[in-house]
């Protein structure tokens, strides 16, 4: 355990004894969002050893471990492809037992993104397990079978289930007594910063205005057709996409010419693209994929001072559209419509002012600052009743 000297430490007391282990099926430097946010925070504190899904390699079973962040310790499993017979699960606990060995790790809580660890961690003996449920993974293209049944079981050790939105928390909420709604944050001073003007990055300097810019993963919740159709209705309007693409063909994606692919961009140059658009939007598709996500580019895109265009997405509409803050568009007709009320729009100051009011006391140093309230609660009271349950023993015992 590496502790920081904080002067808020002692907040934390329970946290700051302790190292945190997280299982995650996402890569740390993939797309920079909600585990970055917390567990950076967490590594003021303690260290964070961030437990990715392996990779497949030639030479015998190791752990990569990289420090890109001070006391974020990434550890990638590297495990050897075309072994007959073998136990991958198997495989992966001997990996994390030797992770705690190697790195002295004495005391720690398991912080699970992905149900799918449990499997190869069950034989950890953590102080606490939280389970920071951020999607409905299971509704995911290419879902595991088993992440259901695995999840169920995850809820039945986990000591606090966080949720990334409200429709997802209202969906799982009967499923565990100690479960909190924690919606997507902010780090508006990052993403405030698109409101000065700036120069374009090089590779949307040449595009065209009015843009429609949207950053994030192209996968199976992008509305291909919602960008085809739009794109075709107004030929004028340049759609700016930035992020990776996965899990579907590139070959599917519409390519008019006026839809530009730029690619995924490092977190910190967000805000230098955002500065060059006219609309943020937000064309995810309803399916089942989408039925409980919480976009954490809706409260960046309004701190950033940008109109924006959603389709229906619940946690979107509920509080965004509802307070008159997002344009909710649920056809292709609509989403048309809304864009030209926005290029129309001569003055946005009150609109403005609404937001920045909306938005103000959101962050993630507050969303942070809450679930470590709850961890340290949590923390405090099964200390408590282990010392209750010893003192008993040994009251017993001298009986």
């Amino acid at each position: 355990m590496n502790t920081n000297n904080n002067s808020s430490a002692a907040t934390w007391q329970h946290i700051g004894e302790a190292d945190l282990l997280c299982f995650s099926h996402l890569r740390w430097n993939f797309v920079y969002q909600r585990p970055q946010h917390l567990l950076s925070r967490f590594a003021h504190y303690t260290r964070v050893f961030f437990i990715e899904e392996p990779m497949w390699h030639d030479e015998a079973d190791k752990l990569h471990i990289s420090e890109p962040v001070r006391n974020v310790f990434v550890v990638v499993p590297h495990l050897q492809k075309d072994v007959e017979g073998s136990d991958v699960h198997a495989r992966q606990r001997h990996l994390v037992s030797e992770l705690i060995g190697m790195m002295e790790i004495n005391k720690y809580f398991s912080w699970y993104y992905t149900p799918m660890a449990l499997p190869f961690s069950d034989h950890l003996e953590p102080l606490m397990i939280v389970y920071d449920c951020m999607d409905e993974l299971s509704a995911f293209k290419f879902a595991p079978v088993e992440l259901k049944d695995n999840e169920q079981r995850l809820m039945g050790r986990a000591d606090l289930v966080f949720t990334g939105g409200y429709s997802i928390y209202e969906a799982k909420k009967d499923r565990h007594p100690h479960i909190y709604p924690f919606p997507s944050s902010i780090d508006r001073e990052h993403f405030a910063s698109a409101r000065s003007s700036r120069l374009d990055p090089a590779d949307q300097a040449n595009i065209p205005h009015p843009r429609f810019g949207f950053y994030g993963v192209i996968d199976e919740r992008f509305d291909i057709e919602l960008i085809r159709e739009a794109a075709t209705m107004r030929p004028d309007w340049q759609f700016v996409l930035l992020g990776p693409v996965v899990k579907i063909d590139p070959e599917h994606l519409p390519k008019n010419e006026n839809i530009h692919y730029l690619g995924g961009k490092d977190y910190k140059e967000l805000p230098q693209y955002l500065s060059g658009w006219d609309v943020a939007i937000i064309p995810f598709a309803m399916n089942e994929s989408t039925r409980f996500i919480s976009p954490t580019k809706t409260p960046e895109y309004l701190a950033a001072g940008k109109p924006v265009i959603s389709t229906p997405i619940r946690d979107v509409v509920s509080p965004y559209g509802d307070n008159k803050l997002v344009h909710i568009a649920a056809t292709t007709e609509a989403f048309v419509q809304a864009g030209d009320a926005i290029l129309a729009t001569q003055d946005s100051a009150g609109w403005l002012q609404e937001v920045d009011a909306f938005l103000a006391g959101n962050s993630w140093d507050r969303t942070w600052s809450e679930m470590a309230g709850h961890i340290e609660s949590r923390m405090g009271t099964r200390n408590t009743s282990t010392n209750e349950v010893t003192a008993n023993l040994a009251a017993t015992k001298a009986v």
